[in-house]
């Protein structure tokens, strides 16, 4: 009988021990289930800026960019030479208004390096 008896306290001290080290893991656990619910939820941008499409050929540069956004859209044509003495350009800001396409030109002496197009959306 004094066995079972034993056995029996051993059983629930080693359960209240667990119990205690499993505590904190559980309430953990429950704050972050329950922030993750009631924090809110931030609102997704709305898609804006113009698309362009930038082709070379030899030494010219053409981009059409086209703006399908309700939002006004600047951007400006970059154009690296390949020749360590061509003039790098940077071309002038133009604004895209919504549903408009407009064409971005620029040339080097030589070859092209690299070109792309830079943009600033504004409301």
């Amino acid at each position: 009988m004094r066995s079972t008896r034993r056995r029996t306290w051993a059983l629930l001290a080693a359960a209240a021990v667990v119990a205690g080290l499993l505590a904190p893991v559980a309430v953990s656990a429950a704050n972050r289930a329950g922030s993750g619910a009631a924090a809110p939820l931030a609102p997704e941008p709305e898609p804006s800026g113009a698309e362009c499409r930038t082709t070379v050929e030899g030494s010219q540069v053409v981009a059409y960019c086209h703006n399908p956004y309700p939002t006004t859209d600047t951007v400006r044509l970059h154009t690296e030479c390949a020749r360590w003495w061509d003039v790098d350009a940077d071309g002038s800001a133009v604004a895209v208004q919504p549903g408009r396409t407009v064409k971005l030109e620029d040339r080097c002496w030589k070859e092209v390096g690299s070109a792309w197009v830079s943009h600033s959306v504004s409301s």
